[in-house]
């Protein structure tokens, strides 16, 4: 095994909370034989073409500065020269340097691993997913020019369930309307109209190919989430994920990412139409259930006008078990229930 140095242009100014550590922390880049790569972890993912780029596990438990090590294998047939790494953690993270630049050459099989270090901040409170990418960039090797890697971390814990994400009042009794504010404006579901085509607490809702749960509260409780992020723990195979559930605006879109429990994910796009007035499959999204008028803070009113609740639905991949759900950042999407359908 042998140190290939650092060049002499690496850059020279540190970042002032790394500056005390610049003379502790080695900035080595070192070649090794091909049967001791480092291993990834169980969220690192490598690119598709022949060279691997690996992320070590990056400890979050800060303030602190931690050590990371990208390890690059030439898995081409060519030698691998004029190698560089770059290494990004979450927007507004300093990493110091940004860029390594590895010395002489990589014969095939062969692998270097260059270190970084990277200021993490004071844990947030709640679950958070943390993205961290390096690319290397090369001549030789597989002849590709590029390849990258990333690894995400996790802190914190999902919801347990859709339920205990529950932000928002859409469904009240005609008699006590005031707790309602589905759409900001003060407007919600009536109990009463839900229940006339079989919307009660609980009830079992066919849509999509998928069994949902109507949700299981009294009216003028939090009944729905308005989507913004949150995380939820959901288990199972399936053809994909059906969302139940309505638009505040014609705006009601986004992206739902599902991870599963082998550390991949997949991303799915979906929307539902505002609950009033907006085509009925707009988005794409399936009409289930509508009810004659709305409550106001008033009391009942609107009888002529259809509110309605909706299913859309992400692919999933039907090989893999599902861990949990990160729900679209956009609060227009509000949803009463999630589950997974079969093939």
């Amino acid at each position: 095994m042998r140190s290939a140095s650092v060049p002499a242009s690496a850059p020279a100014r540190l970042i002032t909370p790394l500056r005390a550590l610049a003379a502790a922390v080695a900035g080595a880049v070192l070649l090794v034989p091909a049967q001791t790569a480092t291993a990834a972890g169980p969220r690192a993912t490598t690119a598709a073409a022949g060279t691997e780029v690996t992320v070590s596990p990056v400890d979050l438990d800060g303030p602190a500065v931690s050590t990371v090590k990208v390890t690059v294998k030439n898995a081409g047939p060519q030698r691998m020269r004029a190698l560089r790494v770059a290494f990004a953690g979450p927007v507004g993270w300093a990493v110091q340097p940004s860029v390594r630049a590895v010395d002489g050459s990589l014969a095939a099989g062969a692998t270097a691993a260059a270190t970084f270090r990277i200021q993490v901040p004071e844990k947030r409170p709640g679950f958070v997913i943390r993205t961290f990418r390096a690319t290397a960039t090369y001549t030789g090797g597989d002849g590709e020019g590029t390849a990258t890697g990333t690894r995400t971390e996790r802190s914190g814990t999902p919801q347990p369930n859709l339920a205990a994400a529950y932000n928002n009042v859409a469904i009240t009794d005609e008699s006590a309307t005031k707790a309602g504010d589905y759409d900001g404006e003060g407007n919600s579901f009536s109990a009463q109209r839900l229940a006339a085509v079989g919307l009660t607490p609980g009830a079992s809702v066919e849509a999509l190919g998928a069994r949902l749960t109507w949700p299981d509260v009294p009216a003028g409780t939090k009944d729905n989430v308005a989507s913004g992020g949150q995380a939820i723990a959901l288990g199972g195979k399936g053809a994909r994920l059906v969302f139940l559930g309505s638009g505040v605006t014609s705006a009601a879109t986004g992206s739902a990412t599902v991870h599963y429990t082998d550390g991949t994910s997949s991303t799915g796009a979906f929307g539902f139409p505002n609950w009033s007035f907006d085509p009925v499959t707009a988005h794409g999204a399936t009409l289930v259930k509508s009810t004659d008028g709305r409550n106001r803070q008033d009391g009942y009113g609107n009888a002529t006008v259809k509110y309605s609740v909706f299913a859309h639905a992400v692919p999933l991949d039907q090989e893999k078990t599902v861990e949990f759900v990160v729900l679209p950042a956009n609060a227009n999407i509000h949803l009463f229930a999630m589950a997974i359908a079969g093939p």
